[in-house]
């Protein structure tokens, strides 16, 4: 049904396997920074209008691959599909961030949640399909959801939050209504992510964005166990090939040795974690295991002149270190990506060059160890 993958760099460094060269790709990659994607959504009226339409889905994914030798897609989507499903009714004003017209805040709004029937979320699945079948074994393509503790923070605040008040009010008064929404997240997600597998997606990824505003505790009981429950029940390979799984946690370095007792193959970092440090925590040995590492550079760095673009890629990969090398086993691989989310202001060229800086350095640093 899909053509044969050309690339597959970036999941073979998921699987800790030795590469040419560190594979980037970047989070929000498709997104408002470039102007064919702008044009885009103005055709479409909405993001909403975008997101659910499978040709505009399509285009505005393969749009940074046209620009940039990325090493992988990622499906066009928002973290907040499988609660727009479970009925919340979701929103985005051009500037704003995402409303829902129903917030969850009481033991009624909570009863009434449930896993939602899939085919709600259709328009995802058949855009997964397209994007993969319009790859045509260019690079792999990404699924991804929002891990069960962000959804459930959007779910209350009834959008974007500065202090999280609201969910963490129902966090501390009212612990079993967070654990109840929490559980039916996660078993949605699950169902979400196994369905975009299904469809075609090669990886799959869970950004947990508001783990790192919970104290030290709250972070265990209501965001990681939750993950580790998506993780449980995620498809582990399709059609006879295994799909590595990732989480990031923004926020979570804290809590990096707890996390490496996930049931995943790759762990993202923002970039107030020292990769050094996060390779000798949970990278693991050569012929051991251990967890890829996927990030970490300030996308703010972005703004800077090319030459300063240059210089802070080359410390972020000498950060990690030599990966690792000997295609005859596995061993600690690192996955460059931002800390977090492209901002929409950054210039299209600055990323050219960061990409391009990261596949030239990267080989120079394994040519160099020969």
């Amino acid at each position: 049904m899909f053509a044969p993958l050309q690339n597959d760099t970036f999941l073979r460094a998921c699987w800790r396997q030795a590469t040419d060269h560190t594979p980037v790709w970047l989070m929000r990659q498709a997104g408002r920074y470039l102007p064919e994607y702008r044009a885009t959504r103005a055709q479409a009226g909405s993001f909403m209008g975008l997101a659910t339409n499978t040709d505009y889905a399509t285009e505005v994914t393969l749009q940074p691959l046209e620009r940039y030798p990325l090493d992988a897609a990622i499906l066009f989507s928002d973290i907040l599909t499988v609660p727009d499903a479970m009925g919340l009714g979701l929103s985005f004003a051009l500037g704003e961030g995402p409303k829902f017209a129903t917030a969850v805040r009481d033991e009624a709004a909570v009863a009434k949640l449930e896993v939602p029937d899939m085919d709600k979320l259709r328009y995802v699945f058949d855009a997964v399909t397209s994007i993969r079948k319009a790859l045509n074994g260019r690079v792999p393509l990404i699924g991804f959801s929002g891990s069960p503790w962000t959804l459930a923070c959007y779910m209350v605040e009834g959008a974007g939050s500065d202090d999280y008040r609201l969910v963490k009010t129902m966090l501390y008064q009212r612990p079993d209504l967070m654990h109840r929404m929490l559980a039916v997240n996660a078993d949605a997600v699950a169902a979400y992510l196994n369905a975009q597998i299904e469809a075609g997606a090669q990886a799959v990824m869970i950004f947990d964005s508001w783990g790192g505003v919970l104290a030290d505790a709250a972070f265990q009981t209501f965001s990681l166990a939750y993950t580790a429950r998506v993780l449980a029940q995620l498809k582990r390979e399709h059609d006879g090939v295994k799909i590595p799984r990732l989480v990031f946690t923004k926020g979570g370095g804290l809590w990096l040795r707890q996390m490496a007792a996930l049931d995943c193959e790759v762990l993202g970092l923002d970039w107030t974690v020292n990769l050094g440090q996060a390779r000798a925590l949970v990278g693991g040995q050569v012929g051991g295991p251990g967890k890829a590492l996927q990030g970490n550079i300030d996308p703010n760095v972005l703004f800077a002149q090319p030459h300063q673009i240059q210089t802070e890629v080359a410390a972020v990969l000498d950060s990690f270190g030599l990966p690792h090398t000997d295609a005859g086993t596995t061993g600690p691989t690192h996955i460059f990506n931002l800390g977090h989310g492209i901002s929409q202001h950054t210039p299209p060229e600055n990323v050219q060059t960061l990409v391009e800086a990261v596949h030239a350095h990267s080989r120079q640093m394994r040519k160099s160890s020969r």
